[in-house]
C-alpha cells in the first residue's frame, strides 16, 4: 500500500476562477508545482480530487472539464509534475441528488485507493476548503488547509487535527517533516 497526497484543484493547485471551463484560464498558484514535485520525490502518489458542481449546474460540460484537466496536465508537465490520477465529482445535491463522491464524502478517495493501491490512513489531504481536508479526520490521515483560494475565509473554523498553512509548498514541506511535533489549528 502506498501513501498519497490528495490535492484539491481550484484554489489549491490553480487560481480559483469560479466554474472554470476555459483551458486558457489555467494558472498555477505560486509554490504548487514545487510542493507537488517534493511530494512525488518522497514517494507520494499525486491524486487530484475536485468537486465540479458546475457540470451539474449546466455551467459547463464534462468535455469542458476534461479540456481544463488536459491543459492543467500540460502546465504541470512543463513544471516537472506528473499526476497519478484525477477524480472529480460532477454532482451537486440540489441538482442531481446526494452522492457518495462529493467532498467531504469519501467516494473519490476510496476509488483512488482501490485503483492505485493507496493507504488512506497514511496519506495527506490538501485543499483550500474544510471539505477538502475533513476526509483526513475520517481516515486517520493528515489534513492541510491552505490559505490560498477560500482557505483564508475558512481557517478560523479549522478543526483540531487540521494544520493551516500558507500554500501547497508549505503543506508539502510539513508533510515531509518527520519527528517533529506540529500544533494543529482548531
Amino acid at each position: 500500500m502506498r501513501r498519497a497526497a490528495f490535492i484539491d484543484r481550484d484554489g489549491t493547485i490553480i487560481r480559483d476562477a469560479d466554474y472554470l471551463a476555459d483551458p486558457e484560464r489555467v494558472e498555477l498558484l505560486p509554490g504548487a508545482a514545487e510542493g507537488m514535485r517534493r511530494l512525488t520525490a518522497a514517494g507520494y502518489a499525486l491524486v487530484i480530487v475536485t468537486n465540479q458542481s458546475g457540470i451539474a449546474r449546466g455551467l459547463y460540460s464534462e468535455g469542458d472539464f476534461q479540456a481544463v484537466q488536459q491543459r492543467l496536465g500540460q502546465v504541470l508537465g512543463e513544471a516537472g509534475v506528473v499526476v497519478d490520477a484525477v477524480f472529480h465529482c460532477p454532482h451537486h445535491p440540489d441538482f442531481t441528488g446526494p452522492c457518495d463522491c462529493r467532498k467531504p464524502q469519501l467516494g473519490m478517495y476510496r476509488a483512488a485507493a482501490d485503483r492505485l493501491g493507496l493507504d488512506l490512513a497514511v496519506s495527506v489531504y490538501i485543499g483550500d476548503r474544510l471539505k477538502d481536508v475533513e476526509p483526513a479526520l475520517a481516515t486517520g490521515g493528515r489534513g492541510f488547509l491552505v490559505l490560498t483560494g477560500y482557505g483564508a475565509r475558512e481557517a478560523r473554523e479549522a478543526p483540531v487535527g487540521v494544520e493551516v498553512v500558507a500554500d501547497l509548498r508549505e503543506a508539502a514541506q510539513l508533510a515531509l517533516t518527520t519527528g517533529e511535533s506540529h500544533e494543529a489549528t482548531g
